[in-house]
């Protein structure tokens, strides 16, 4: 939209980061702390019943030793085993399993809860502080790249919600539990089950930092590709008209080959993971089943053990390896969310719109039809729509000037166009009114109040502003114009279409004002969407017109009939017209010619056709 504007889109997430494990942690404590400080009770119900079902476990376990050493082995040794007793202790495991059961399916339950509140706070966070951030944020990132943050990177932090952070919880608990039973049980053993799981341990940090730097390429790659699709998705007529297919698919192609590429790259190395501690978990059962065998069959060691307790301890060495081989499997969840994570919150990050204004608007007591300004000190000044330049120096960037000693006296009514060629700012003098930018020197006044000391959306809700890039909303023709009033009756809505020459075409639709548009509008021609854009401008009623070249996209025709609504539109309003059709703007007050950044003439039509200067060239096509 900004003509003039320097900035270079920039992919997000590219942004240098901090020392990356260092920084991965911060971002996975983020989030954690993020659903906590929403679900805490829910995960502290959570944490019950991964307590009561690793307990569960734990008893089922141990209960392998008592019916081996208590009942199986002295059973044999009897002419009449008696399995009354046997039945008893089976029935009460029974109950303890089926406990833990109940508690893992209620776990289940909630975490289903969780993870989708999660993901619609989440969602909700990223779109409620989008509205609060400048327009420079939106100029300086691809569209498609910021809609891949509310979709694939939200999307990556499910599984982790879901199944890494209760898994992370659970496993602490299985490990602690099930430690202090080995150590109980065996410490010989015990000791080759903490070597195993040490091992274990650093197998994985090693791997996952390895696919770490491939998964942040992954989710960089897939924002691009989704990026590039939005982009041709917009322009495909373009691509369709310059017969640039070939070089579309071309261009796809590669960048649909750098995210297979790096998801490959990330994968390959993560699912190493499960099967380097897949084996070594079975080194250490083998082990501890020679080990555990030569000790029970030697007399002499002072660390006897038992048939049941060997098989129970191999069963607990299972429970105490197991949770870093469920960990591993969920390697590639994790390092995949730590990266979306770090685009999530680069964008909740961003520094929201500055407003340090305290001067208020508010509909006077007396006239419904007249507002006020409203200072701090109580101090009501009329809203006329006076708006002047004095010695406004900016720069989208410091050290890029594009605006130089601008200075425009506009009284009350009058209608100020803008001319030039493209990048002469234009565009960039009507994103300074609006405050979408502030300036870097002089002063804009809008009813003798700079605009710095107004609050934005009180500034911004006394103008109304056609853009050349006009944007429909899903929904009726009706609700499409009504958006510029919310509370504006149906009626009115209709008489700002017949105001400006658009009652008829919307009478031709198939349901009228009931019609409804998708698309942006796509079931329409670009000057029957204008006009929709023209009518949601004159149903809000605002002191002050921008109309940045709102005829652009009308044909002649058209716009001889929309003119005489457009005069009405204007009349009584100061306005500022940006126009190419030069013959749009032949009765203006105020015709600004700029150049450079540089006003380098002003005044009416015919006074600055007299002087034959640029607007004369600008006007006729001749040389001067």
């Amino acid at each position: 939209m900004a003509r003039n504007n320097p900035f270079e889109r920039r992919p997000m997430g590219n942004m240098p980061a901090a020392e990356p494990s260092a920084n991965r942690k911060n971002i996975l404590l983020r989030l954690f702390k993020f659903v906590m400080k929403n679900y805490k009770f829910s995960y502290l119900a959570v944490a019950v019943c991964i307590v009561v079902s690793s307990v569960a476990t734990l008893s089922s376990t141990l209960f392998t030793r008592t019916l081996i050493d208590s009942y199986i082995i002295p059973l044999t040794q009897v002419d009449n085993p008696q399995f009354h007793s046997l039945a008893q202790s089976l029935f009460k495991l029974a109950l303890v399993l089926m406990c833990g059961a109940v508690a893992s399916y209620v776990q289940s339950r909630i975490m289903i809860n969780v993870t989708q509140g999660t993901m619609l706070k989440l969602r909700k966070s990223l779109f409620d502080h989008m509205q609060t951030l400048p327009v420079s944020y939106f100029d300086r990132n691809v569209h498609g790249n910021i809609m891949s943050t509310y979709t694939n990177d939200v999307d990556t932090l499910r599984q982790v919600i879901s199944q890494a952070l209760p898994q992370a919880f659970s496993s602490l608990i299985t490990i602690s539990v099930t430690f202090a039973s080995m150590v109980v049980l065996s410490i010989p053993l015990t000791l080759i089950s903490i070597v195993i799981a040490t091992l274990m341990f650093f197998s994985t940090k090693k791997l996952g930092a390895m696919s770490r730097l491939h998964f942040r390429e992954q989710q960089q790659s897939l924002a691009k590709v989704n990026g590039f699709i939005e982009e041709m998705v917009t322009g495909q007529k373009v691509v369709k008209v310059f017969c640039h297919e070939d070089e579309a698919i071309a261009d796809f192609t590669k960048l649909n080959e750098q995210l297979r590429s790096s998801t490959y790259n990330a994968n390959r190395i993560a699912n190493i993971v499960m099967p380097v501690n897949s084996n070594l978990g079975n080194l250490g059962y083998v082990l501890i089943a020679v080990v555990g065998a030569a000790i029970a069959l030697s007399p002499s060691t002072p660390f006897g053990l038992s048939l049941g307790t060997i098989v129970a301890f191999l069963t607990l060495n299972k429970n105490f390896t197991q949770p870093i081989s469920h960990i591993s499997q969920q390697i590639n969840s994790v390092l995949n969310a730590a990266v979306g994570g770090e685009r999530i919150f680069a964008l909740l990050d961003e520094p929201s719109e500055t407003d340090n204004g305290t001067v208020t608007l508010q509909r006077d007591e007396h006239n419904d039809n007249q507002w006020n300004w409203n200072k701090p000190d109580g101090t009501k000044i009329r809203l006329d729509g006076d708006v002047d330049f004095r010695n406004v120096d900016f720069g989208y960037l410091p050290e890029k000037q594009v605006l130089f000693d601008i200075n425009i006296n506009s009284d009350t009514g009058q209608k100020i166009a803008f001319v030039g060629g493209t990048g002469a700012g234009k565009t960039t003098i009507i994103n300074l009114i609006n405050r979408f930018y502030d300036i870097q020197g002089g002063e804009i006044l809008y009813d003798g109040i700079s605009v710095s000391d107004i609050k934005k959306n009180h500034l911004r809700r006394s103008l109304g502003m056609v853009l050349q890039e006009t944007h429909l909303f899903t929904g009726t023709v009706l609700e499409n114009i009504r958006y510029g009033r919310l509370e504006a009756t149906d009626e009115e809505c209709r008489q700002a279409a017949r105001l400006v020459g658009a009652d008829s075409f919307i009478r031709r639709l198939a349901n009228g004002y009931d019609t409804t548009l998708n698309a942006d509008g796509g079931n329409l021609s670009q000057g029957e969407r204008q006009l929709i854009a023209i009518a949601r401008a004159a149903i809000a009623n605002p002191p002050v017109l921008i109309l940045d070249e709102a005829t652009s996209s009308i044909d002649t025709r058209t716009e001889q009939l929309v003119q005489e609504g457009m005069d009405k539109l204007m009349r009584g309003r100061t306005t500022f017209i940006i126009a190419h059709r030069l013959s749009t703007v032949r009765n203006a007050d105020q015709i600004v010619v700029l150049e450079h950044g540089h006003i380098i003439e002003r005044g009416t039509h015919d006074q600055l056709l007299a002087i034959k200067g640029k607007y004369y060239q600008l006007y006729t096509g001749n040389e001067i």
